[in-house]
């Protein structure tokens, strides 16, 4: 699957608010549940005082060829110091199973690296979302462990992979793990 990484913009908060609300969305990421009607537009404003600071950014993933958004890429926190990130990654209903996953997050994998100049760059994956294990797999990504019931948001508690790459790790081979 083609996918290209863009910083998120005002102009993708519109595209942003029907995923918002997707119930597998609302399952498996930190985003409040229900969302208020203006999350999208308040994560944006959150994430783009972040990338000023160099604590926090968020892309946008499209299609190449027609610029629709396909989900975002996220790194919700930034250590310079320590040279540690965490990455999430948030794929459209419509293009999951199309492998837009994975090349977002050997994208963000390789800013994270690049850009960043990570050491270490770790994920937290809820145990029952098993696309986002495989990808993470894929993508180079070892597991460390599970933090069972751990606090997500209000309401949810849930076993939580963690999963992680260095930058000393060897690079994934381009088809992922055999």
């Amino acid at each position: 699957m083609d996918v290209q990484l863009i910083p998120f913009a005002e102009q993708h908060v519109a595209e942003l608010a029907p995923m918002i609300d997707d119930p597998e969305v609302a399952r498996f990421t930190r985003f409040p549940t229900p969302a208020p009607a203006d999350f999208s537009a308040t994560l944006f404003s959150r994430y783009d005082a972040g990338r000023a600071e160099g604590s926090r950014e968020l892309f946008a993933a499209v299609d190449p060829a027609s610029g629709r958004l396909l989900g975002i890429g996220l790194a919700p926190h930034i250590d310079p110091e320590a040279r540690e990130l965490e990455l999430g990654y948030l794929v459209g209903q419509a293009d999951r199973g199309r492998g837009v996953a994975t090349a977002m997050l050997r994208q963000l994998t390789d800013w994270a690296f690049e850009a960043c100049a990570a050491i270490r760059v770790g994920l937290m994956i809820d145990v029952q979302n098993v696309a986002s294990r495989k990808a993470a797999e894929r993508c180079g990504y070892l597991l460390e462990g599970t933090m069972r019931n751990t606090y997500v948001k209000p309401g949810r508690r849930a076993d939580v992979q963690v999963w992680s790459r260095l930058v000393t790790d060897p690079p994934p081979s381009p088809a992922g793990p055999a």
